[in-house]
C-alpha cells in the first residue's frame, strides 16, 4: 500500500475524485504537514495559517505538549468503552468543572454531538410537555438533524425536511421577540454567546443578561453553545465569563483537545443527572487519548499564560484592521473578542480568500462578506504583523480592482 509521503498532488486529487464523496468545496492544495502557525503543502510551499483547523487548533499545529501526552497515552490505552472507569476522563471532567461553573461533564466527539446531547438533556430535565427550544437567526449548532434543526439558517435545511420539531427562531439581540415566543411548552433558550459562523457577531449590551433573567423567570434552561468560543479562544476560559452570565448547560468542542476530536457538555449539578443511564451515550466519547489531549491543552494554556496572550494578540489584530477600515471603505466593520476576529466587507470576500491563499496566507470567509480569523494563540507579534500585512494588501488591491485583473490574467 502506498504511503502518503510518496503521493503527488495529482495522485491525491485522483484518489478523491474516485473514492471520496464530494460534499466539501476543497481548495486545490494537498496539505502535508503542520507545525505551530504554519502548514506546508505537498509541493513544499509554506502557508501562514490564520484559520488553523477550522478553529480547532487554538494552540497551533501539532503543539508539542499535546503531542507528547497523546504519544504517551497511546502506548498504554487507546480506547475502552464507557462501561469502565478511566482516571484520565475523571481528571479531565474535574479540570473543566473547576474552570467553569463547577458542573458535571458528558464527553463526546464533536460540537454537533455535544449540542445533540444538550437538547436531549434539557428535554429530559424539563419533562413531558416541555420540549421547545428558542434559538437565534444567524446561529450555527451543527449538521446532525437535531443540531441542524437548532440552526436558524434556511440554507442548511434545503432538501432535509422535515426537521426535528420544537425550535423557535428569534432575531439575534431581540429580547422582546424571545419573551413573546415563550409558552408553557418552552424548555430552554440556546445561543452562541458570540456567533462564529454567523460572522463573529457579539451580543448587544445586556442581551445575554436579559436571556438569563427570562430563563429564571420562566423556569427555562439557558444553554450556551461555546463550541467555537470556549477553551480559551476569547481570552477567558469560556466566553460566558466575559459577560457575567452563567449558563445552565454549556457545550464544547473545537479547541477542547488541541486538534484531536473531542466534545463535551457541562451541566449544573442539579440538572446533569437528568441525562440518566441508558438515555444517551457516545462510544468514543471521553476516550483515554482525547482525555490526555484535553488535559495537556489545559496545562499548556495555564503554564504558558496563553489566556492573557490571546487578549494581547487579539488587540494587535484589531488595531491593524481598524486602521485599515479607517482608510479603506471596502471594510464595513471590524469585530472581535480575543482570537475571534471578523472583518465585514461591503463585497463578496471569496476573492480575498483565494488571493491570500496564492500569497501563502490561509483565512476564511463566512456569510459571504465576513473575513473570519481564528488564529493560534502561539503566534508571535511578528507573525501577527506578517499576516496582517498580507491580508491588508490583498483587501486594498481588491478595492483598487487589482484582484479581478489578476484573475482575468
Amino acid at each position: 500500500m502506498a504511503t502518503t509521503t510518496h503521493l503527488s498532488t495529482d495522485e491525491v486529487f485522483a484518489l478523491f475524485q474516485q473514492y471520496v464523496i464530494p460534499n466539501y468545496r476543497r481548495y486545490p492544495v494537498v496539505l502535508a504537514r503542520g507545525e505551530g502557525v504554519h502548514v506546508w503543502d505537498s509541493e513544499g510551499k509554506r502557508y501562514l495559517d490564520l484559520f488553523p483547523g477550522w478553529g480547532c487548533n487554538l494552540l497551533g499545529h501539532c503543539p508539542a505538549p499535546v503531542v507528547a501526552a497523546v504519544q504517551e497515552q497511546l502506548t498504554r490505552l487507546m480506547h475502552v468503552p464507557n462501561t469502565w472507569f478511566t482516571a484520565a476522563q475523571g481528571l479531565w471532567a474535574k479540570a473543566l468543572s473547576e474552570r467553569s461553573f463547577h458542573g458535571m461533564a458528558f464527553f463526546c466527539n464533536s460540537g454537533a454531538e455535544a449540542n445533540e446531547a444538550a437538547i436531549k438533556l434539557v428535554r429530559l430535565h424539563q419533562g413531558p410537555g416541555r420540549y421547545k427550544i428558542i434559538v437565534f437567526e444567524g446561529g450555527f449548532h451543527g449538521r446532525t438533524m437535531g443540531a441542524l434543526s437548532a440552526t436558524a439558517q434556511p440554507k442548511y435545511h434545503e432538501g432535509l425536511h422535515p426537521l426535528l420539531p420544537g425550535f423557535s427562531y428569534c432575531p439575534y439581540g431581540d429580547l422582546e421577540a424571545v419573551r413573546q415566543r415563550i409558552d408553557g411548552e418552552t424548555a430552554a433558550i440556546m445561543i452562541e454567546p458570540i456567533q462564529g459562523e454567523g460572522g463573529v457577531v457579539l451580543p448587544p449590551d445586556g442581551f445575554l443578561q436579559g436571556l438569563r433573567e427570562l430563563a429564571d423567570e420562566h423556569r427555562l434552561l439557558l444553554i450556551f453553545d461555546e463550541v467555537q468560543t470556549g477553551c480559551g479562544r476569547t481570552g477567558e476560559w469560556f466566553a460566558y465569563q466575559s459577560f457575567g452570565v452563567v449558563p445552565d448547560v454549556m457545550t464544547l468542542a473545537k479547541s477542547l483537545c488541541g486538534g484531536l476530536p473531542g466534545g463535551a457538555v457541562l451541566a449544573r449539578r442539579e440538572i446533569a443527572p437528568s441525562l440518566r443511564a441508558g438515555m444517551h451515550a457516545s462510544t468514543f466519547g471521553g476516550n483515554p487519548v482525547a482525555a490526555a489531549a484535553g488535559l495537556a491543552v489545559i496545562e499548556m494554556i495555564e503554564t504558558q499564560s496563553l489566556l492573557e496572550r490571546a487578549k494581547a494578540i487579539g488587540n494587535l489584530f484589531l488595531e491593524r484592521f481598524r486602521e485599515l477600515a479607517g482608510r479603506c471603505s471596502m471594510v464595513r466593520e471590524v469585530r472581535g473578542a480575543g482570537l475571534m476576529i471578523g472583518l465585514e466587507l461591503v463585497v463578496d470576500g471569496t476573492p480575498v480568500v483565494n488571493e491570500c491563499l496564492r500569497r501563502g496566507l490561509l483565512i476564511n470567509c463566512t456569510h459571504g462578506t465576513v473575513i473570519r480569523l481564528l488564529p493560534a494563540v502561539t503566534m508571535t507579534d511578528e507573525q501577527v504583523q506578517e499576516g496582517c500585512d498580507i491580508l491588508c494588501r490583498v483587501i486594498e488591491d481588491y478595492a483598487a480592482g487589482g484582484l479581478e485583473s489578476k484573475a482575468e490574467a
